[in-house]
């Protein structure tokens, strides 16, 4: 009898030992998680030389070798800018003026914006002043960043075929402006440029 039940025991044992090893078999491990998908980097955003140059060109009309150079020294000294501005201003002064003006804000992967700016202009301008603006915008975190009050040499203190260029700057960012028009600004014009989403005629 003890026997008998001691066969019978073994033989669940095996048919267990077996199942198990069936079910093992029917049911592999699953495969290992497939690799994160990758994704692309963001686009670029900043603006080469020769996008630069050829925005100008159309902008003011006709291939300019003095615009060509004058935007390569401004990447010399900045680097490449992730935003410009195109616009138009006008304003004028001997001693003393304003300057007022209105432009598109354009990005690569922030849109665009339209801007206006005013300010007062301090010191020594010969001339008048209606002219066609480009400005490169530097380290813009986002485009309503742009509505500030930016300050420095605001004058055109480098003259390259009858394109000038200056440098403001506010909170770490830096605009570059870039004119060309009927009159000359010469000298240190010591003021700023407040940038707003409406126009108005308050330049403070």
């Amino acid at each position: 009898m003890r026997a008998a039940i001691r066969l019978m025991s073994l033989f669940l044992l095996l048919a267990m030992a077996g199942s198990a090893s069936v079910s093992a078999q029917s049911n592999p491990p699953p495969p290992p998680y497939p690799p994160p998908a990758s994704y692309p980097p963001p686009p670029e955003a900043n603006y080469s030389t020769n996008e630069l140059v050829d925005a100008g060109h159309r902008f003011f009309g006709g291939v300019s070798k003095g615009l060509a150079q004058i935007i390569e020294r401004a990447v010399s000294q900045w680097g490449v800018p992730n935003g410009y501005v195109l616009g138009e201003e006008g304003g004028g002064a001997i001693f003393a003026g304003l300057r007022y003006g209105e432009g598109m804000l354009y990005t690569k992967n922030a849109g665009d914006r339209k801007v206006y700016w005013q300010g007062p202009s301090l010191g020594f301008d010969v001339g008048g002043e209606g002219a066609r603006t480009m400005m490169l915008v530097y380290n813009l975190p986002a485009t309503e960043s742009i509505y500030d009050r930016f300050g420095g040499i605001d004058g055109s203190a480098y003259f390259i075929g009858g394109f000038g260029m200056t440098a403001l700057t506010s909170n770490n960012i830096v605009l570059v402006p870039i004119r060309s028009g009927v009159g000359f600004r010469l000298g240190a014009n010591i003021g700023y440029l407040k940038f707003t989403p409406h126009s108005t005629w308050n330049p403070l």
